[in-house]
């Protein structure tokens, strides 16, 4: 027991120590997309922590078991590199009884892998959907930025507001730069400057309109003095729909396990064996973590981090297109992403154990005279 928890600790040390690390990186990244959203005016600012935190157990559910195979790597390179694993080999620890020392934490963590991506990562995708189908339904300015110009990268349209009411329902000063082509092939703009404006959204029209009120509007080519000037006490433009459609989930991944359970379509089918795989993936890497963890003081603890990543990667990317073929039907659901565990289960058998194997079958054959 003494060796088991020693064991133990220093896989667990290890995993927490990558697992953060990971979780912050991938994290840095998701944010750094959203507040590039958020200053180009296509997504709230006020919703981005929540919608980072509703995401955290989707990052986890794929940052511990990459974070568990790395650190069973780094721990037990450690223990070859400084001779532990000899001294502990020569007591009398097996290869099989170190799988199941390696197998136990590893279990323990793909049992919190399997409740993150069963029940708690889908009710966090299922809260940042309703997050944006809010933002959707909304009127629009939460997603604008006082005092700062906004440039659409499509139209070309430039939108500046200089203040907000206390409700945010009403903009102060607005200013609009609507470039486009006319009929004679020059550029033309549409410039509006206008004392306040609000979104509107009829009943009978599936759309958005900016409506500004009491202002002016000049047309013309820039660099010529032939502008038409027209005041109006009330003038609408229609708005682009907004982006944010594009992030509702096309899969399953914020059903609740029940739905999946129930449903017979193949996307849901193919969701729930990925969440299933999620958990099955934890102790059959820690296995080929544990084969690829052996080295020597003269090669050094990271000698096979390339190897390892190249499998992990391989692992994952044959589950990604086993979902991929039983959602279109192009793979029988009842094979599904389970032979894909049984390939590397086999590889990890191997890893282990193939050496033993090779030297008592040479054995016999070195006795001869």
């Amino acid at each position: 027991m003494i060796l088991f928890r020693y064991l133990s600790r220093e896989i667990f040390t290890s995993t927490f120590a990558v697992s953060l690390t990971l979780l912050v990186i991938v994290m840095s990244g998701r944010l750094v997309k959203y507040l590039a959203e958020a200053a180009a005016g296509d997504l709230s600012p006020d919703v981005l922590l929540s919608i980072m935190l509703f995401r955290v157990p989707s990052f986890l559910e794929l940052v511990l078991p990459l974070g568990l195979f790395i650190g069973i790597l780094l721990a037990y390179g450690r223990l070859y590199v400084d001779s532990e694993m000899t001294v502990m080999s020569a007591c009398g620890l097996s290869v099989s009884r170190l799988a199941a020392y390696t197998l136990a934490p590893a279990c323990c963590l793909a049992l919190l892998v399997g409740y993150i991506s069963l029940y708690v990562s889908p009710a966090g995708i299922a809260k940042v959907n309703g997050i944006f189908d809010s933002l959707e339904a909304s009127s629009g300015l939460e997603s604008v930025v006082s005092g700062r110009f906004r440039v659409d990268q499509k139209s070309g349209r430039v939108t500046y507001v200089k203040s907000f009411t206390n409700d945010k329902k009403l903009m102060k000063e607005v200013f609009t730069a609507d470039p486009h082509i006319s009929d004679d092939g020059r550029v033309q703009h549409h410039v509006i400057l206008a004392e306040q404006g609000y979104i509107d959204i009829p009943e009978q029209y599936d759309a958005r309109y900016l409506v500004m009120e009491n202002g002016r509007r000049y047309e013309g080519q820039p660099g010529e003095s032939d502008f038409q000037i027209t005041e109006f006490a009330q003038y609408g433009q229609r708005l682009k729909e907004r982006q944010v459609r594009k992030r509702r989930s096309e899969r399953a991944d914020a059903l609740p396990l029940s739905a999946l359970i129930e449903s017979n379509h193949l996307r849901d089918q193919a969701a729930l064996q990925w969440r299933i795989s999620l958990a099955i993936l934890v102790p059959i890497i820690s296995l080929i973590a544990l084969a690829l963890s052996k080295t020597t003081h003269r090669q050094g603890r990271y000698v096979k981090m390339l190897p390892a990543f190249l499998i992990y990667i391989i692992y994952i990317v044959a589950l990604n297109a086993a979902r991929d073929a039983v959602e279109k039907g192009d793979l029988p659901l009842s094979w599904g992403m389970w032979w894909v565990h049984l390939i590397f289960l086999a590889m990890a058998i191997v890893l282990l154990y193939g050496g033993n194997w090779w030297r008592s079958l040479r054995a016999p054959k070195a006795g001869r005279p």
